[in-house]
């Protein structure tokens, strides 16, 4: 048996509003048949990291698991993460962005009333505390003006939420009733990048731009229970939850580490339609593409810093994928995705910076 160190400490759903050093690193020992890749190790200790390396005699305490490692893409991944993609409605991203104004414009003028009394002696605001005093009478109730124009203000974004939602539903049932064909593209792997042939690409579908990019997928929930000692149904660590008992929908949400809402909305169906982003994720630049160039090989660079090649395991997973964007004669924005099985490298790597993002579907592309 290969015998391997593994210690991370991945970003939750909402890692913004978490400490990173006070969430306990997942330390172990991994056994598996196959052998382990050259170490790397990625971000600082004091933050998100993760790193993959060889076990010496100072890691003897450590609690050994046995897992799989392969370099092959995981089928999870295959679900998730593999064919065509609707962006969700933008919608949701000005909904999310009201949020706020529409908070504080409803505290502000509840506070507004709350201290009327107290400012009635002051002349000069003596018109606007009027019209905040002033009601209107509906049955045997009065209710104050200030109410009917805060309120909608504050139930606006929920409301657009609802709308971008039934759009979304209504494009991915869509896409089920009428599947499109995935594109015929060759690719020609090499260090760090990609050379792509367009063959053929579906029909009523203008291309737009590809780019290949690397990321760390979350950690499988069994593997992280196991690391700390627990079973399901006990008191999780810090940033995850209990387990949900729906049927899988992301996979943060089948692992129970993405705690927050699932904005927007899937359909209930096998395959996930809205692309889930990785909350560990390094892109290399998009290259525009056009239809004209189906006969000559393009080049996607990976990221500016060199990564670990494709490897899987139950808490570390170096995933690389192929995105390419179209847009369909309606308008909508589509992606095709495919995995990519990177060569990884002989020496090993080091990255002072995880670049970590948020959960949130409906930030991922902006």
């Amino acid at each position: 048996m290969e015998k391997s160190v593994q210690r991370i400490r991945y970003p939750p759903f909402e890692y913004s509003d978490m400490i990173p050093n006070e969430i306990p690193v997942i330390e172990v020992i991994l056994e598996s048949e196959n052998k382990p890749p050259p170490a790397f190790k990625i971000g600082d200790e004091k933050q998100w990291f993760v790193e993959w390396r060889k076990a010496n005699e100072a890691d003897e305490k450590l609690k050994i698991i046995r897992g799989q490692v392969s370099k092959e893409t995981f089928p999870f991944l295959m679900r998730t993460r593999n064919g065509w993609y609707i962006d969700p409605d933008p919608m949701h991203y000005r909904a999310r962005k009201m949020i706020a104004p529409a908070v504080i414009i409803l505290i502000s003028t509840l506070f507004m009333r709350a201290v009327t009394p107290v400012l009635s002696s002051i002349n000069f605001i003596t018109p606007i505390l009027d019209i905040l005093n002033y009601s209107i009478r509906i049955g045997e109730l009065d209710y104050p003006l200030f109410l009917f124009v805060a309120f909608p203000i504050f139930i606006s974004p929920m409301i657009f939420r609802m709308i971008a939602n039934m759009r979304d539903i209504k494009r991915q049932n869509n896409l089920i009733k009428n599947p499109i064909d995935s594109p015929d593209i060759e690719i020609d792997k090499g260090e760090n990048q990609i050379e792509i042939s367009i063959k053929k690409t579906p029909k009523n579908l203008q291309i737009i731009r590809g780019r290949i990019q690397v990321g760390i997928a979350v950690p499988e929930r069994k593997m992280i229970l196991e690391s700390q000692g627990k079973k399901e149904g006990e008191q999780t660590i810090p940033g995850m939850s209990t387990a949900l008992p729906a049927r899988r929908i992301a996979s943060g949400e089948e692992l129970g580490t993405g705690v927050g809402e699932s904005i927007p909305m899937n359909v209930a169906n096998r395959r996930v339609m809205l692309l889930e982003p990785m909350r560990v994720l390094e892109p290399g630049k998009w290259v525009e593409l056009s239809e004209s160039e189906d006969t000559m090989k393009i080049n996607l660079q990976g990221p500016d810093e060199l990564w670990p090649g494709s490897i899987y395991s139950g808490l570390i997973a170096v995933h690389w994928e192929l995105i390419i964007e179209f847009v369909k004669n309606d308008g909508t924005r589509m992606k095709w995705v495919r995995p990519i099985i990177m060569d990884n490298y002989h020496h090993k790597i080091e990255i002072k910076h995880l670049p970590v993002r948020s959960g949130r579907l409906e930030l991922s592309n902006y």
